[in-house]
């Protein structure tokens, strides 16, 4: 069993207290790939696209990969619908948070908003609308997240594409990972 901080609100904390939490996230961080890596093998099953959520994420990737991005982007290629799993409607937003401390701005923006920029192939078929992204078109990041919807993110539902597996991009997502995370907030 772990030991326990002294307090029941986080006011009365001490510096002991506090240096056990750090000791305690560290740890933690320490075993992040592999819970990342169980998140998106819960992708895997039933789905009613032509393929599984894991296989599109693997299918991004690889794309990704077939186009020369770097690693890191490769890895965001991946992991950008992992949150699907909990949260479909913002599934945007839970990766991006889980990837925050360890990507590029630029990175960050993108996988933040792919799925308002994925909008633009089918909005117009659920009554939203499908040119909502242009409300950024003057960010600096609004044509690297366009395309990285039409070439990777849009077309990776297809069951004939020759896809990678995911333990070629393990060691990608580890070394992502074993980095030092910036901060969490």
């Amino acid at each position: 069993m772990h030991k326990k901080v002294s307090f029941a609100a986080m006011e009365d904390g001490t510096q002991e207290d506090y240096d056990l939490l750090g000791t305690f996230h560290e740890a933690s961080d320490a075993d992040y790939a592999d819970r990342v890596l169980g998140w998106l093998k819960a992708l895997e099953g039933d789905s009613p696209y032509q393929i599984s959520r894991l296989e599109h994420c693997l299918q991004t990737a690889t794309r990704a990969e077939n186009d020369g991005a770097d690693d890191e982007t490769i890895v965001c290629a991946l992991l950008h619908d992992i949150g699907d799993h909990i949260a479909p409607g913002n599934h945007s937003q839970i990766a991006a948070a889980m990837l925050a401390p360890f990507v590029s701005e630029k990175n960050l923006w993108i996988v933040k908003h792919h799925g308002l920029f994925q909008g633009y192939y089918y909005f117009h078929f659920t009554g939203e609308d499908r040119h909502a992204r242009e409300r950024y078109k003057d960010h600096p990041y609004y044509q690297d997240c366009v395309d990285f919807c039409a070439n990777w993110d849009q077309p990776s539902f297809d069951p004939n594409f020759e896809t990678k597996p995911l333990a070629h991009f393990e060691p990608r997502l580890r070394a992502l990972f074993d980095k030092k995370p910036g901060a969490y907030y």
